[in-house]
């Protein structure tokens, strides 16, 4: 009897400590609701670009330089996409996302991929256990690290497609399947996932259709001299101290709603497709250089990943409306891993960032020449 008490007692501390966690939360919410329990959009808009501020402020205690990816992070998880961050060794990549984790007040999960990884050391697995009512001994399902706000999965090329396979549908799906159940994720959930583009061997590329399902691939480049430089003083001195939590799970979710509630005027969604269908060399109208470098172009899913980023980029600088601006700003991350380049590029040393850097150049972003094509259909 002793011991079934002591379970009920474990039980009741852990509602309570997750009670109080919700409590903590609450209090520190940017959004509060009007009298009638709504929240003015244009007022959210404002707030979260002042939290973006405290944010980026937040992480500078423990990360140097990399505002251009922190930034591309916060819009991912804003627009209920997933990272994957590329980048060689020693930039820093678990420590933001750690520290990401630690300012938006989301649970944090690292899973270290290595060829021995099976796919349920990620999902989970049924372990025979007593149940803690009955007393009897049966197959209970044991939650998997995936089942956390914001998943960590480094190094995500060496593990065998089986595993990648794994994570890549709860990230789609967002539930996981075991033992004829489903069992619904964690809300919000986003994963980061990071991998190494020098070293080959020993790894396994993630094919097309799952890398697809990455809305962005940033790029984690070296620190600047003077940012290294702050880096050996901070580390090698006291510090910059720990993040702070600035908002939380309930704010998230709010403005993830926000985003789709974005206006974008038609000529953007014009851009976007002439965009996106000129990477795609079987088009009538694909500049020669597509033709020439690229063997498969992007989907549509690429359309839909740079709107929604468009509209994210835009409220986390304080507009209320997508502009062409934040749709170029964005190509780099969300086209670029999902083209294919043939043998005569990688001959010339032609890469999917100079492709993109060249369609931006050429694609014409005129809004009256949309409007006009528009009229004229």
């Amino acid at each position: 009897m002793a011991k079934k008490a002591t379970k009920k007692k474990t039980a009741r501390s852990s509602k309570v400590a997750a009670a109080e966690e919700l409590a903590a939360t609450a209090k520190k919410s940017i959004l509060k609701p009007d009298g009638n329990g709504e929240i003015d959009d244009v007022a959210a808009v404002k707030k979260l670009n002042e939290a973006r501020d405290s944010i980026m402020a937040e992480l500078r205690k423990t990360i140097v330089g990399m505002d251009q990816a922190i930034d591309e992070v916060l819009i991912a998880i804003f627009s209920r996409g997933h990272g994957l961050l590329e980048g060689v060794p020693g930039l820093a990549k678990t420590l933001l996302v750690s520290s990401i984790a630690k300012t938006l007040s989301l649970s944090f999960k690292r899973i270290q991929f290595t060829p021995d990884l099976m796919p349920s050391d990620i999902t989970g697995s049924e372990l025979l256990q007593d149940d803690p009512e009955t007393r009897e001994r049966k197959f209970m399902f044991t939650k998997g690290p995936i089942f956390s706000n914001l998943v960590l999965a480094d190094e995500i090329n060496r593990t065998p497609p089986k595993t990648q396979a794994a994570l890549l549908e709860a990230m789609q799906e967002k539930i996981v399947s075991a033992g004829g159940d489903d069992y619904v994720l964690d809300s919000p959930f986003f994963v980061l996932a990071t991998q190494n583009p020098l070293e080959q061997e020993g790894t396994y590329a993630l094919p097309e259709a799952q890398l697809d399902r990455f809305m962005f691939k940033i790029h984690v480049s070296y620190p600047s001299q003077q940012e290294e430089i702050d880096i050996m003083r901070s580390v090698t001195g006291s510090g910059g101290g720990t993040p702070e939590q600035v908002i939380g799970k309930e704010d998230i979710l709010a403005l993830q709603d926000l985003v789709t509630r974005v206006p974008v005027a038609d000529h953007i969604f014009q851009y976007v497709a002439a965009l996106v269908r000129a990477t795609r060399p079987a088009e009538e109208n694909a500049p020669g250089f597509v033709k020439d470098f690229v063997s498969w172009g992007c989907g549509p899913r690429a359309c839909l990943n740079l709107i929604t980023g468009a509209k994210a980029r835009a409220i986390l600088r304080g507009r209320f409306g997508a502009s062409l601006e934040d749709v170029q700003a964005l190509a780099g991350p969300v086209l670029r891993h999902r083209m294919g380049l043939n043998f005569a590029a990688q001959a010339e040393g032609v890469d999917a960032d100079h492709v993109i850097g060249r369609l931006l150049e050429e694609i014409p972003s005129d809004k009256e020449l949309y409007e006009k094509e528009a009229a004229s259909a």
